[in-house]
């Protein structure tokens, strides 16, 4: 039982690096946003035309 424990706090020491810095994704994500933000943009026009 003790073995046990020591195996599971062992294993909830180890972590996942993640493969970019933080700052990466929420750039990436702002940029995600801001494209479609203009393709909305880019069709407010469309139901008007007629």
């Amino acid at each position: 039982m003790h073995a046990a424990l020591i195996a599971a706090a062992e294993a909830a020491e180890h972590t996942n690096e993640l493969p970019f810095p933080p700052v990466v994704f929420g750039i990436g994500a702002f940029i995600g946003l801001v494209a479609m933000l203009l393709i909305t943009f880019a069709f407010r026009s469309v139901g008007t035309r007629h």
